[in-house]
């Protein structure tokens, strides 16, 4: 019995090893998705238990029904299931199971809250924080004005070459989710801060040394997205935004005020590198929230 518990825990640990190495080189997914994709199957298999065998759609809703006793958000959850369906899927073509329990399963609703953003003063206070007589203030500057005028990801940021941004012509290259690589248009005021920062900051931080990457740590090396997430935490502090500020909320805050400003959903999906506009919808329920809260809060019969 015992030789067929550790021949089912091998063969789940094989099977995930592979699904991971086809997502990696036939989907070309990012670290991060990789990642994420590895602690959501390492999850799984923690649930099931050693020994066990893959199972089938009622032992999968048990699962689900576990992630939300755990207090996991719909938005959380629904990412797991999205992981099992890619994992099944790709079990299915390798011909490791005859059908996928994941096709009855239902995805949570997600979100069930409004995305957090900035409004216009606050977005500008948090820019003006960086210290431009610095090389790092010019720095984090220039990263603070990228961000907010393009709504790109902190990975996305972080990666960034030096060849990839065009100040001449205003516009950046990224290679976003599914190795897909598009070009975002870049404000004036970015344009500015990034060619301050080349000038007078990027090279001071370098010291001589090479690096393709156009933001820096003091050592010369890539600044990593936790480190800027750490320096946006600080900066939110200092201007009284303590709660939640991600690099993300720039990028929701970003799409949001162009919908404001009437650009329109395609445009802005097609810059945020979302595959689907459903994902972009989400900024419509924003807009739709903000003008119930004007009615409410002006009109006299509201």
């Amino acid at each position: 019995m015992s030789g067929v518990l550790n021949a089912n825990s091998a063969r789940f640990r094989n099977q995930m090893t592979a699904f991971l190495n086809f997502c990696r080189l036939e989907n070309g997914l990012s670290a991060n998705s990789l990642e994420a994709y590895a602690t959501d199957l390492s999850r799984f298999s923690t649930f099931l238990g050693d020994g066990a065998a893959l199972p089938g759609t009622e032992t999968l809703r048990h699962y689900l029904d576990h992630l939300y006793q755990s207090g996991l958000s719909s938005r959380s959850i629904a990412r797991h299931l999205t992981t099992l369906r890619n994992f099944y899927g790709f079990l299915l073509r390798e011909g490791n199971v005859e059908s996928d329990p994941t096709e009855h399963l239902r995805t949570p609703k997600q979100w069930q809250t409004i995305p957090k953003f900035l409004n216009l003063e606050e977005i500008e206070k948090i820019i003006a924080v960086p210290d431009s007589s610095r090389p790092t203030g010019l720095r984090d500057r220039a990263m603070l004005e990228l961000l907010y005028a393009t709504g790109l990801r902190v990975s996305e940021l972080c990666r960034l070459g030096v060849g990839d941004v065009n100040l001449d012509l205003g516009v950046l290259r990224t290679t976003g989710k599914g190795n897909k690589q598009r070009l975002v248009p870049v404000g004036k005021d970015a344009v500015r801060a990034v060619e301050d920062y080349l000038a007078n900051g990027r090279g001071a931080l370098l010291k001589g040394r090479a690096s393709r990457y156009l933001f820096i740590t003091a050592r010369g090396g890539c600044l990593t997205r936790q480190a800027f997430w750490k320096l946006l935490a600080g900066y939110g502090r200092k201007v009284g935004i303590f709660h939640g500020l991600s690099p993300h909320v720039l990028r929701h805050s970003f799409a949001t005020h162009l919908l404001e400003g009437g650009a329109d959903l395609r445009s802005v999906q097609v810059m945020l590198g979302h595959a689907d506009i459903s994902t972009t919808q989400i900024y419509t329920h924003v807009m739709r929230s903000r003008l119930r809260d004007t009615v409410e809060k002006h009109h006299p019969r509201a």
